[in-house]
């Protein structure tokens, strides 16, 4: 199934879409039987994190179209700014 970003961003108000930002740092952690991926990119002072059940090649210093939103985690009573990815592809 192919998601458009259009229609993703018009049907959830939340969504935010992004075209051609480049990759400064990719990190892949596992938890438990997932792979958190976080990045970071150019001109964002905030991490870009998704889930994946598994590695992947490296995007450091891909371009790259992803949709996302705002999300708050708080951890140990001070929150931090994040994106969420849901949807990411090279461009």
């Amino acid at each position: 199934m192919k998601t458009d970003p259009k229609a993703l961003t018009d049907k959830h108000g939340s969504l935010i879409h992004s075209d051609g930002v480049k990759v400064v740092s990719h990190v892949q952690r596992e938890e438990g039987e997932w792979v958190r991926h976080t990045i970071m990119l150019e001109g964002y002072d905030v991490p870009f994190i998704f889930r994946r059940k598994g590695h992947y090649r490296t995007l450091k210093g891909a371009t790259v179209n992803l949709t996302y939103y705002r999300h708050e985690e708080d951890i140990a009573g001070i929150a931090f700014e994040q994106m969420k990815v849901v949807r990411i592809k090279r461009a």
